[in-house]
């Protein structure tokens, strides 16, 4: 009894605390990315123009902001200076097809030519070097959609000319510090290989050799004499670590490395492109230093802003820095940092109506799953609320990737309405090594889903949860964990969330993008073959227990996803409709593997919100027309 009257206590004091409307959330920042020129001497940052996300320009010391793109159908997520200054560089598919573009924009005409125009080709940047200002090279499956092969583009005049062919079997390509490709990471087989070449004319030979059990790795950089090379690799130890080999000799040595975590990140510099840094993601981003001053700068900006620092660009004499600053209760902000005067100008906060709201904290949790494996993962609770919360279980996407401590919006959304917010990196997760990343193989809807349920009963016993009210919801292999919550084992969540959710692994299989082709083995070990185990793959697949649902479920599609086909929802969603079972479903006509345009998220959060507050009882803003989600219904 006390308990309950201490939960209602709680709870009441939640709901004093404002509403953060959904636009605040998950509306276009108001400045965003902010990077700074090769030179300098210029700031190009993302900002709505015309409604839509786009490229803008201004001048250091000077207020002459303008946006250089006009972008009316998607808005403009990556971007990056050209080197010589004078021109951006972005990225941009088709309504979500994937299939990525290569447009080029000069700051002062604000004309955008497209680089790779290949119709239904996918490109992607390799390099650009400020040794060689004028050109780029690129990756693109222009001749064969299942392969990528390295196309060098002429910056000034836009020609396209074909650099290195792919012979059938290679995933990623490297270049070295002079823009000549002498690094490649192939699948032969059930066998990774990372091959290198002396220079462009000489011929290939394997550097590396990995089973399939390994980390995700492969090179990544070559040492500043292109004598060397960099590669991430488990051979030899639990988790995945930087290496240098020495391409002469095949001489290597570790040059950072963790016992049970896998390396994340890298700091390279500019133009000399000495390695000075590696990161370790840990419960939080932790950094290692090669170089002293960039430790000792690092160290100052902590001092004078706090936890969760980034260095976002640098210009190229390395004078002038663009630093970020976030943590979970904290939003982008974006600071330029004189770095020969150690002088900090604040420039934008990405969300800055967010300061009139006090956001919730993320907490660094972990719990044994039944087997005795660690799991590690994130709590946030609502402001106020400490215990015996209605929670929203919030399942990561991949399943080859991993939650992170950081700012969500849709964390902070859940909190704001009075639930608490359980990520869970399950096995099969990445970042923990690979005795962590192999413990997932072929067991998604089982093992997988365990440590899920493992983790309800964890926050229940903990006191932080109510076992009663309680949620799952995620997109991606998030969607399908929560497709197989509500279908292996229905009475153990209140309700469902799916986003681009798979509901048949077989039909999953069948229908990937032709340029995940070479990559089928790593599916067949981590996943199940589809050539050999569809008995167990179907049996895998909530699509054939979608009579089993007895909870209300909403599920969320983009119609052009390439990775996650419409028809994974449509099918589940007719399995449950002649099955009488009651399911909202949501297409966006314009979205692919999950809602890039911000109206879009905003309809759905808010069709999210009504049916969690509906169903367990927390807040919703209430509906507006600008958010009406109905028209979408499907």
């Amino acid at each position: 009894m006390r308990l309950t009257i201490l939960a209602m206590a709680a709870a009441a004091f939640a709901a004093e605390a404002p509403l953060i409307p959904r636009e605040l959330l998950f509306g276009d920042p108001e400045r965003a990315a902010p990077t700074i020129s090769p030179d300098g001497k210029k700031i190009a940052y993302l900002a709505p123009h015309n409604g839509k996300r786009n490229v803008w320009v201004k001048t250091i010391g000077k207020n002459d902001d303008r946006a250089i793109t006009n972008d009316t159908k998607r808005g403009i997520s990556q971007f990056f200076w050209q080197q010589d200054s004078q021109h951006t560089l972005h990225l941009q598919d088709s309504g979500g097809d994937e299939n990525f573009h290569v447009f080029q924009t000069d700051i002062d005409s604000k004309s955008t030519k497209d680089l790779t125009p290949e119709a239904g080709a996918r490109a992607g940047v390799i390099a650009t070097s400020d040794k060689y200002p004028d050109q780029m090279l690129v990756s693109m499956n222009k001749r064969n959609k299942q392969l990528f092969d390295v196309y060098r583009v002429n910056l000034k005049t836009g020609e396209l000319a074909l650099e290195v062919e792919n012979p059938g079997d290679i995933l990623n390509w490297t270049a070295d510090n002079d823009m000549q490709i002498r690094a490649a990471d192939a699948m032969a087989g059930m066998i990774q290989e990372s091959r290198v070449r002396a220079d462009a004319k000489s011929p290939w030979k394997v550097l590396r050799k990995q089973s399939l059990d390994e980390t995700n790795g492969g090179i990544v950089g070559f040492s500043p004499d292109n004598k060397s090379a960099w590669l991430i690799s488990s051979v030899g130890a639990n988790a995945a670590r930087l290496v240098e080999v020495e391409l002469a000799t095949d001489k290597e040595k570790v040059v950072a490395e963790d016992p049970n975590y896998d390396i994340s990140g890298a700091i390279v510099h500019p133009t000399k492109n000495t390695l000075e840094a590696v990161s370790f993601t840990r419960a939080k981003t932790e950094w290692q230093f090669f170089d002293k001053a960039l430790e000792a700068d690092y160290n100052f900006l902590k001092s004078k802003l706090g936890e969760g620092i980034s260095i976002g660009s640098r210009s190229n004499d390395d004078k002038s820095w663009i630093v970020t600053v976030s943590t979970a209760p904290r939003p982008a902000e974006y600071y330029f940092y004189d770095r020969a005067n150690k002088k900090l100008d604040f420039l934008y906060a990405a969300r800055p109506k967010l300061k009139d709201y006090k956001l919730a904290e993320m907490q660094p949790v972990s719990y044994p799953a039944r087997d005795g494996l660690t799991i590690h993962g994130y709590l946030t609770m609502p402001i106020g609320v400490s215990k015996n919360a209605p929670t929203v279980l919030l399942v990561h996407g991949g399943p080859w990737a991993r939650d992170s401590y950081g700012y969500s919006g849709l964390v902070q959304l859940l909190a704001n309405r009075g639930y608490a917010v359980l990520q869970v990196n399950y096995r099969g997760s990445t970042g923990y090594g690979k005795k962590f990343l192999n413990a997932g193989d072929k067991e998604w809807a089982a093992k997988m889903h365990d440590d899920l349920l493992d983790a309800k009963a964890w926050a229940v016993k903990q006191g932080y949860s109510d076992a009663k009210k309680f949620a799952i919801m995620g997109g991606s292999y998030g969607g399908y964990a929560t497709l197989v919550g509500l279908t292996f084992t229905p009475e153990e969540f209140t309700c469902g969330v799916d986003i681009v959710g798979p509901s048949n692994i077989v039909t999953l299989l069948k229908s990937i993008p032709p340029y995940w082709a070479p990559m089928l083995a790593m599916f067949d070990k981590r996943v199940g073959s589809l050539a050999k185990e569809e008995d167990f793959l179907r049996a895998r697949s909530p699509l054939f227990k979608a009579d089993r649902i007895t909870k209300p479920l909403l599920i969320g599609q983009g119609a052009n996803d390439p990775r996650v086909k419409q028809a994974e929802s449509d099918q589940i969603v007719k399995a449950m409709r002649d099955a009488e079972k009651p399911v909202e479903y949501i297409v966006f006509a314009n979205e692919g593997h999950g809602f890039a345009n911000p109206e879009n998220n905003l309809r759905f959060f808010a069709a999210t919100e009504s049916f969690l507050a509906k169903h367990l009882g927390g807040r919703a803003e209430p509906p507006s027309a600008a958010h009406d989600w109905k028209p979408f219904l499907k």
